[in-house]
Parts: C-alpha cells; sequence; structure tokens
C-alpha cells in the first residue's frame, strides 16, 4: 500500500480550515484511507541517519498517509485535497476536457519502427498555461516518481518524461538507436556523455541504477528528440538537461513511452488531471498527435469518461436509489437514479481507473456510508460450517505421523528447475511443472511437482542433528493440466524422508502400512492397497516400490540412489515415501 507524505499546513490550507490530528485520522477513516504517521524531516532522518545528519532539516509537521494501491489519484496533495472536498460535499467533481491549440497544429509525435525492439509505444499530451511554484512543483515531480514506483512498476512498463514545451519544438520523434550513436547532456549534468557512458556513470547512481538493467542488453537504446535534432529524453533513464522543468516553465510536454499501452493512457491521465487545475483554463489538457509506424494516428490524452448501469439488489439499511446516487456523487462518481426499478447511472471519469466492475461502484458507496453506520442484522439465511473434507483429513494425518516420530517440515511452493528435475534425475520436460515467466531468483522457478527435494534440503540443513532425521511434509504440490481454466492444479501430496547410517527402508515401509491403517485401507489386492517394484531414475534400482490403491497408483517408495544424495549435498543412506493424499477422501 503506497504511502503518500504531505504537510499538514499545505494540506489544511488547500483543504480551507484546520483539524486536529484525531479529527483528521477520523475524516480519512471515513475516506476509507489510513493516517499512518505524524513525523517531520528532522524526525524521519535523525531516525534513519542519526541525530547529527538531521540537524539543518525542517521541523514542518508531515502526515504520512496509506491510499490503496489502486487508487493512483490520491498519490498527491492536489488528488487528495479535491477527493476530500467532494467527499464532505466543498467541491463539485471535476469534468476534464482535452481542447484543440488556440494556434496552430496540435503537437506531434512520430514512432519510428525501431522502437519496436524496445519500447514500442508512446502516448503524449500538454498542459497549456499552468502556473508552478515551489510547493506545485514538487508535488509535480513526486507524483511522477510514485506513478514510477507504483503503476509504471518502477519504470519497466512506464517511463515519464515532462518537458518545457517553450525550449523545444515539435513534431518530435521517438526512435531507437545504438548507444553509441546517442549523445545528450543529461538531467543536471554540465557536459554531453554518449549512451554507453551514461550507463557506466549511473551504475553507483543511489536512484537511477535500479533502472539500467531495463535496456542495457538491449542493441538499441530508446531516444526522443525534437525538430532541431535535441534530445529531450531517453527513456526510462532520463531526460535531457535542455528541456528540464522549472518554476518558470509555463507549457508543459508529458511523454510516456511504455511496453504497455493501456498503462501509458492511465498514467497519462492522471498526470494532466491531477495539474489541469493549475493551468489558465482550469481542467482543460491540450490534445497531442501520437503517429505510429504503420501511419496510425492516435490523439491523446484519451481522458475517457463512460458510464455504467448498475442495480442496487441490498442497499445499506434499505436506502432509497437516489441516496446512493448521492452517496457515490461523493466519491468522485457522478451518479443519478434512471427511475427504472433500483438502477443507478454512473459516470466513471478518467481518474478513477481502478472502477472496472459494479462491484467497485458498490464498494465505494459502501466507504461513502459509512462502514460503522451500517446496522448490525441477523442474517437471513442460516447455514453451518464444515471443514474442507481434504484440510481435515490433512490435519489428522499430520497428528498421528507426528505421534509415530517423524517430525513436521513446511517449505516454499516454489523451487528451481533443478531442484524437482536434475538433482532427482530426471528432464524439466517431464515433470509436467508450472514456471515462473520473470523468476526474481534461481531459487523459484518452478512451482514444486514434488515434495522431496523441500524435506532433503531441510535435512542437508540440518547436518548436525542427532541422527536418525524423520522427516515428513503434507502439502500441495502445482501440476500442468490443460482441462482447468488456469492450465494448472494443485494435487495434496504427503512425503516422508529416514535418514540414518542405514537406508532403513523398513521403517518407511512401515510408515506406509500405518498410513494405510489410518486410512482404513486393507493390505490387499485389488480392493486394498499393494506395492509392487518399479523403475525410477529418483531411487536405486531394484530398491524402488510403487504403491497401489485399488488398482491405480497413488505414489512410490524406497531407497533414493547415490547420485541423488549427493547432488543434495548428503552423505547417509536416505529413504522415502511420497504419495498423493486426495484419492482417499
Amino acid at each position: 500500500m503506497p504511502t503518500v507524505g504531505v504537510k499538514r499546513d499545505l494540506l489544511f490550507k488547500a483543504l480551507g480550515r484546520t483539524y486536529t490530528d484525531e479529527e483528521f485520522d477520523e475524516l480519512c477513516f471515513e475516506f476509507g484511507l489510513e493516517l499512518d504517521e505524524i513525523t517531520s524531516e528532522k524526525e524521519i532522518i535523525s531516525r534513519e541517519q542519526g541525530d547529527s545528519k538531521a540537524s539543518g532539516a525542517s521541523d514542518i509537521i508531515l502526515y504520512k498517509i496509506d491510499v490503496p494501491a489502486n487508487r493512483y489519484d490520491l498519490l498527491c496533495l492536489e488528488g487528495l485535497v479535491r477527493g476530500l472536498q467532494v467527499f464532505k460535499n466543498k467541491l463539485e467533481a471535476p469534468r476534464y476536457r482535452r481542447v484543440s491549440p488556440v494556434n496552430g497544429e496540435p503537437q506531434k509525435l512520430i514512432i519510428t519502427k525501431e522502437t519496436a525492439a524496445v519500447r514500442p509505444f508512446a502516448v503524449a499530451a500538454v498542459l497549456r498555461n499552468i502556473t508552478f511554484t515551489q510547493e506545485r512543483y514538487d508535488s509535480f515531480i513526486e507524483l511522477q516518481e510514485k506513478l514510477h514506483q507504483n503503476i509504471c512498476r518502477k519504470r519497466s512498463l512506464v517511463a515519464i518524461g515532462t518537458h518545457d514545451l517553450d525550449t523545444i519544438s515539435g513534431p518530435f520523434t521517438y526512435t531507437a538507436k545504438a548507444p553509441g550513436d546517442i549523445c545528450f547532456r543529461p538531467l543536471n549534468q554540465t557536459k554531453e556523455y554518449t549512451a554507453t557512458q551514461l550507463m557506466s556513470l549511473y551504475k553507483t547512481d543511489s536512484h537511477l541504477r535500479h533502472y539500467l538493467h531495463i535496456i542495457e542488453d538491449k542493441p538499441v537504446y530508446p531516444v526522443i528528440y525534437d525538430s532541431n535534432g535535441i534530445v529531450l529524453s531517453m527513456p526510462p533513464i532520463i531526460n535531457g538537461d535542455h528541456s528540464k522543468i522549472t518554476l518558470k516553465t509555463k507549457n508543459v510536454f508529458i511523454e510516456c513511452t511504455a511496453t504497455d499501452v493501456t498503462k501509458a493512457k492511465i498514467v497519462l491521465d492522471m498526470m494532466v488531471t491531477m495539474f489541469s487545475e493549475y493551468c489558465s483554463q482550469p481542467f482543460t489538457v491540450e490534445e497531442a498527435e501520437v503517429v505510429y509506424p504503420d501511419g496510425k494516428t492516435c490523439v491523446y490524452p484519451t481522458l475517457a469518461v463512460s458510464v455504467q448501469h448498475c442495480f442496487v439488489l441490498c442497499p445499506p439499511d434499505s436506502e432509497s436509489t437516489e441516496k446512493i446516487a448521492q452517496l457515490l456523487t461523493r466519491m468522485c462518481l457522478r451518479s443519478r437514479a434512471t427511475g427504472v426499478g433500483d438502477e443507478i447511472e454512473v459516470e466513471i471519469p478518467p481518474t478513477r481507473s481502478d472502477v472496472i466492475h459494479a462491484c467497485d461502484i458498490m464498494e465505494d458507496a459502501a466507504v461513502a456510508y459509512g462502514f460503522n453506520n451500517i446496522t448490525r442484522t441477523t442474517p437471513r439465511t442460516y447455514t453451518v460450517a464444515h471443514q474442507f473434507p481434504l484440510n481435515k483429513l490433512t490435519e489428522l494425518l499430520r497428528q498421528d505421523l507426528a505421534a509415530a516420530g517423524f517430525t513436521e517440515a513446511l517449505n516454499f511452493a516454489l523451487c528451481s528447475q533443478e531442484d524437482i528435475a536434475d538433482k532427482l534425475g530426471k528432464k524439466i520436460s517431464e515433470t509436467k511443472a508450472a514456471h515462473i515467466s520473470n523468476p526474481k531468483t534461481a531459487e523459484f522457478q518452478v512451482a514444486r511437482t514434488t515434495l522431496l527435494p523441500g524435506l532433503l534440503k531441510t535435512i542437508a540443513a540440518n547436518r548436525k542433528m542427532p541422527l536418525p532425521l524423520k522427516l515428513f511434509e503434507i502439502s500441495d504440490v502445482v501440476l500442468q493440466d490443460e482441462t482447468k481454466d488456469v492450465g494448472a492444479r494443485n494435487s495434496r501430496r504427503f512425503c516422508a524422508v529416514y535418514y540414518n547410517k542405514s537406508p532403513g527402508f523398513e521403517v518407511i515401509h512401515g510408515l506406509l502400512d500405518r498410513t494405510m491403517q489410518l486410512l482404513d485401507v486393507k493390505s490387499a489386492r485389488g480392493e486394498g492397497y499393494h506395492i509392487q517394484a518399479a523403475d525410477d531414475p529418483t531411487f536405486f534400482p531394484g530398491r524402488c516400490a510403487e504403491i497401489f490403491v485399488q488398482g491405480k497408483s497413488v505414489g512410490r517408495l524406497g531407497v533414493l540412489h547415490p547420485d541423488v544424495i549427493n547432488r543434495f549435498e548428503l552423505t547417509m543412506p536416505c529413504s522415502a515415501l511420497e504419495m498423493d493424499v486426495e484419492p482417499f477422501l
């Protein structure tokens, strides 16, 4: 959940009144927010870096407010104040308008085909005749950073560039070039660098180094030029110093380059709607044209306003549809009762990209009404809760397996490809594993298809414990399944291992017999269970058996192959049992 820091006095000035800390905390709660902390810049630095570093820092009181992750319109002071003012009925929710330039053609951004290899999409808009103060400027920069960390996914999906339009001239060209062919003076630098030199320069920068990986291994880097060949920016890394914004800037050109055009539209809409109130014509945004490589021309920002019709099936405390419409209007969702039964027409502004379903609308109605104001009533229907059968069986097994002298382990559901394939003597293609598309570490590449590697790694981490080590785990594995809507399914498994100076196959076999006794399955072919010899590269040849219940295979047990034991950095023999629990329900 993002945290927005705002200066208390500046916030109260914008709201038109002062609040005590308790009153503002209550206001935030009513609006669906949380006042997380009351602090100051000096206090924050003192806490994080010590009193010596805090000397000279500001004592101005800061409110740290927790904002829902999908409410991008509340990530800055402007959006927060606007939302609270509308909520308190002190302001009418504004309507945002896209307008054409008064003089001349719209600004044009031309995208070349070379960008397809790195960041193929771009959108743009202009804030005309805007007035900045230091506070507005700081908020403008901070909103960009909040969006970069949130919806932009640390600039990997979208990167925002803002420029002083009076220092550059269109049409603008968005292209991609080899790093050595890009040369410009980056923001806050005194000389020009090539893109290659910049990547080396920023490797030690505490802020920008986190974004270098996005393009550093690409053959070409994205870059935006104006009609005179001046570099506006090299997204998603840095803007050019030539077009940087200052307090004297009157016209702002905003461009967003992206790998996801939908996210780019949302980010652009958010930037222009939040700060268009400072334009000479409040809440108006000048359009810009974007020309794609195929010749298609799009006009941005979209500032899309959608209208949804929803039926109030169970209004809070049987409130009328007119009352619900008023509550929604307080949440910046202009609404009216259509007069057709309990139907309400709701206007979704471009600032509310989080509203995608009627459920989101009714959630806002409940927030405006106040969850604490909903009368507690007895449910009209009576139900009796029951434990999920599979979990109930699992809990019963856990207790008795622990009573049999085995210690339960709980391991990660994700593991490396090596753990479930190479180390067990199998090929990854045979495992039916669900792969993670963008794994952050080599340890979490796939969802586990067997519980055995996790237990062996647990033993490896506890080799200094006295022998024997007897461990078990009852958890889910994940298997690919084309019959499921998500392409995979969970399967509840039971796995046990015995680690000692001797293999102890009789111990694992005895545990199998005890488990079957608990499950009320007799040792007999046909209607009961039996084991028969099997070949499996994970187990020692001739020391592996397959478990059959009512003629169907449910698992395997045996002595692990020495190669498998060595790959998990173990030195003693080990026996293991793994079987599916679900057939016994």
